[in-house]
């Protein structure tokens, strides 16, 4: 497992599974020739988008900042449709920083699409359970009002098996929550009309998890947005709004999806001043 100590925390990426999504979809309007030249994809032209969630202790807590794709809750044929190869070991990834699921104080959540929100229930005895089950989890009220209640579009990703088990652990906000002292989530929308971004300080050191608004490094330019964006003049917005502050400051980025990069740092130009390379293998 890959960690980035700075600032007098650890971040630790667990390994919660692995996602092949059609490269097109992911880049939006851009021009294959141009976003090939920044990230690789398959035979298949789907790119390779890690889902691997993001371990870290602050103020006496373990938080995890999304879940992963769990275990055994997608069917054959949606592992073929998502290009799923590998199942999450969030568990395994836990007892090897010597904690178990039922340890996990807090699960922020930047949105609730599967690919964020499966790694939270699990079946046992043939029923669907929390996976954390003494977590608080957060999200924004917009993102866990159309969770439930799903619009012709976005039903294809809200399904009732991914909320109804953890409906009495979930806490909402509107616009911005302080979690804890140098954790809060900012309301965003965007890529869904209730996306969240993440922001960590913690001893003179800032993280940002822009999470689906800039999934890999490859999205940096702040108008490389998603075909799966619901509101992408939103997701075009909140980067121009947070990226170049960002930057300038030297504050760390850190992905859930990224094949290559667990965090970067870039400078006001967008240059790489400073990285964490993913390793083959996340165990």
């Amino acid at each position: 497992m890959e960690e980035l100590k700075a600032g007098g925390i650890t971040l630790t990426w667990l390994n919660g599974g692995v996602t092949h999504m059609d490269g097109g979809a992911m880049f939006g309007v851009v021009p294959k020739p141009l976003w090939s030249r920044k990230y690789a994809y398959n035979e298949k032209n789907q790119i390779e988008l890690r889902t691997d969630p993001i371990f870290f202790q602050l103020e006496g807590k373990n938080i995890l900042i999304e879940s992963g794709i769990g275990n055994g809750r997608l069917t054959d044929k949606q592992k073929r449709n998502y290009g799923v190869t590998e199942e999450s070991r969030v568990e395994e990834c836990l007892k090897k920083l010597g904690l178990t699921p039922a340890e996990i104080d807090i699960v922020l959540m930047t949105h609730m699409h599967f690919d964020h929100v499966l790694g939270l229930t699990k079946t046992v005895e043939g029923k669907l359970s929390s996976v954390f089950p003494n977590a608080v989890i957060y999200t924004s009220e917009t993102e866990w009002n159309e969770m439930r209640n799903p619009n012709i579009r976005s039903q294809n990703t809200y399904w009732k098996e991914n909320w109804e088990a953890i409906a009495d652990q979930v806490q909402t906000f509107t616009d911005e929550l302080e979690v804890i002292k140098g954790v809060r989530m900012i309301h965003t929308g965007g890529h869904s009309q209730g996306h969240s971004i993440i922001i960590i300080e913690s001893g003179g050191e800032t993280f940002i998890h822009m999470a689906d608004l800039m999934p890999t490094h490859a999205h940096q330019n702040v108008l490389w947005v998603l075909a799966y964006d619901d509101y992408p003049m939103d997701s075009i917005a909140a980067k121009q709004k947070y990226l170049p502050p960002a930057m300038k400051s030297g504050s760390w980025f850190i992905f859930y999806h990224d094949a290559v990069y667990r965090a970067v740092r870039w400078n006001e130009n967008g240059e790489l001043l400073d990285s964490l390379q993913r390793k083959s293998s996340v165990m």
